[in-house]
Parts: C-alpha cells; structure tokens; sequence
C-alpha cells in the first residue's frame, strides 16, 4: 500500500482571522498583504507621524515659530559631553557666544560655543504658551530646554525664527492643502467618472472632451498669470482658499479618467446585469454596485496623489504663490532659498526640502504597498 503524508504544508499552517461566517474578511486580506511589504508598513507608520506631528504641531516645536532672535544662526548640535570632555547627562547645548579671538580678515569677534553656560535638555519641558486645537492654553514642548532658554536645532532664517519650529508648524497648512486639494478633487473625479462610465454614449463622448481639455490646460503659466492678478494686500484667507480651488479645478480631470475606465469594465459584469434585470434605479447600481468594487483603486489613488499637491505647494510657495504670513507652510519657507548666495552661506534654510521629501516618500511607499494588496486573490 502507499503511504500518502498527510503533514500540514506551510500554507496550511498559516493562521488567519476569519469573520463571523468563516471566510476571512476582505480588511484582513489587505491588511495581511500589507504588513508584507516593509515599504507600506514604513509608508503608513511614516504617515501617522505626520499626522500626528500636525495635529499637535505646536506641541512638538520646541520654540514660538514667530519668536525672533539671531538671524542665521547656525544648528545647535546635541553634545553629551561637559567642557572638558567627560561623559554628562543629561544631554545639552552650547550657545554660540563672541570669544576674545578675532577673525584675521574681517576684525571680527570668533563666534565658539560657550561651554560655561550649558542648556541642558529634557522631554515634556515649559516653553512658550500656545492654545491647544485653538482651545485649551499650555506651556508644555515635547522637547526643548530645561530652563526655557531659546535653542535653535536647525538653526534660524534671516529674521532670526526658529527653523524647526516653523516647519514642524508649516507641516499643518502643508498637509491640510493637500488633504482639502485631495479631498475635492476625489469627490468630483470619482463622481464624473462613475456617471460617465455608467451612462456612455454621447454624454460620455462630451463628458471626455471635457475632461480632455482641462488636462490639456497649461497650468504653469495659469499659476503664473495668478501671482501677478491677485493683490499683495488679499486677506490670507481668500488667497489660501484661491490656491485650493486653482489646484482642485486642474487636478479632478485625471481621477475622473480612471474611475471611468473602472465603471466601464464593471459595469459589465453579471451581478449589474442582474441589478438592472430586476429593476433597480441608476443611483442605487452606480453608488452601492459600482462604487464599492471601484473605492479600493480611489484609495490607492488618493495616497498616490497627496505627494504631488505636496510638491505643487511648495513649488507655487517658491514662486510667491502660497499661503501668506502670519500662516506657516513649507512652500512659504522655500521662498528664503531664492538667492543662491544664501543657500551657500547658510545651507540650514533647506530644512523644509527634507520635510517635504519625507512627505513624500511616506505616501508613496504607502501607496505601492496599497496598491499591492488591494487585491489579495
């Protein structure tokens, strides 16, 4: 007789949670796909902090972002060492202060660190007072100086504001440009492309030509032509919510084509075809048929979407066309970087260009690892 092994293989020893019928949900399928991809799960842990950080944005800047104090001063570095070289804790800086040296060519004081006066650091430290969600006033920092003396860890800008500070701020009209931009462009993009590719016929055609010319719209010189039609004098509010409907009137078209080309190729399948039979009405098939089975590429879309407004913002805020002061954001601390001479000077004012690639990493290895496991089977 033959012996036939009956040991589990490693697929079936796999462990996975199963719903209240048995089957494994389609939530857990993605999220066991998900967890594979490092990337993703980098992505997603990357973009919760963003979050986080500008939610809670003056909490995690250590300074008062509109404080001013030496212009273009130079990072504070983290020592853990005292002024003669031993092991200290807890961690400090050293303020730059003028020694008794002069700079042989221009007469000048040598700035050095003033190992005399150290500042040390802590965690959950007072500083200067913010409102909580605009509410709830505190004095508490996530980390800063034990003592509530300034401290610069990526410098200042030529006002003399804390460059750390203003880009952990900057972080929360950055982000919510991009999240109202992506907003409004995935409600109208995924509505048209539902109606269109549902309907066809010659309301599609027209709808296309539609959807064809405002891709075709040159946008640079339309942003451009704007810097110089809106006044200086505009309230911030009015240029702010300008810059989101320019972005949001440019972007719907290329998410109404996807989401056209997904309804077309659904609606063709036999579970519409039998909610037609049976006499069901055009809104009840497009929006709980269609639109369920089309929802896991709009996600993936969407994270793959929010990068590319990030860049816009910070392009347009280096043109001049970006939110106005007292607003914080990174496209308009980018607006320092014009001049190369400064850039060579005092390379710290790029601070904002290592946010904004962080930014955009994050969403775009999420979005990969989404797209990979929005279909598990």
């Amino acid at each position: 007789m033959l012996a036939f092994d009956t040991a589990p293989t490693s697929t079936q020893e796999e462990t996975v949670k199963h719903g209240p019928d048995g089957n494994e949900s389609y939530t857990a399928l993605v999220w066991r796909r998900l967890r594979r991809s490092w990337t993703g799960l980098m992505g997603l842990v990357l973009v919760a902090l963003l979050i986080v950080m500008a939610v809670f944005a003056d909490f995690f800047a250590p300074m008062d972002p509109k404080a001013t104090h030496v212009g273009f001063a130079p990072p504070q570095m983290i020592s853990f060492h005292d002024k003669d070289g031993n092991l200290a804790f807890p961690p400090r800086v050293y303020a730059l202060a003028e020694s008794d040296e002069l700079d042989p060519v221009t007469f000048q004081p040598v700035l050095g660190p003033d190992y005399d006066n150290p500042r040390l650091l802590g965690f959950f430290v007072k500083g200067a007072e913010y409102r909580l969600f605009g509410l709830i006033p505190l004095d508490r920092h996530f980390f800063g100086t034990v003592d509530g003396q300034p401290v610069h860890f990526l410098g200042t800008d030529k006002f003399g504001r804390d460059v750390l500070s203003r880009a952990i701020v900057g972080s929360r009209i950055s982000l919510m440009i991009a999240l109202v931009v992506v907003g409004i462009v995935t409600v109208i993009g995924t509505t048209v492309g539902l109606v269109s590719g549902y309907f066809g016929g010659t309301f599609d055609v027209w709808v296309q030509r539609f959807v064809e010319l405002v891709l075709a719209f040159p946008q640079l010189p339309l942003y451009l032509a704007l810097t110089s039609l809106i006044p200086i004098t505009a309230p911030t509010n009015v240029f702010l919510g300008f810059v989101i409907m320019v972005m949001s009137a440019l972007g719907w078209a290329q998410m109404s084509r996807e989401v056209r080309g997904k309804t077309m190729a659904l609606a063709r399948v036999d579970y519409v075809r039998a909610a037609i039979a049976v006499g069901a009405t055009d809104r009840r098939i497009i929006f709980q048929h269609i639109l369920p089975n089309v929802m896991s590429h709009v996600i993936v879309a969407v994270t793959l979407h929010i990068p590319s407004v990030v860049l816009l913002e910070s392009f347009l805020g280096f043109l001049g066309f970006a939110v106005k002061p007292p607003l914080i954001s990174w496209g308009l601390m980018l607006q320092d970087t014009a001049n190369y001479s400064v850039i060579g000077t005092y390379p710290w004012i790029l601070a904002p260009v290592f946010f904004v690639l962080v930014t955009v990493f994050a969403f775009n290895a999420l979005g990969d690892g989404l797209r990979d496991a929005v279909d598990p089977y």
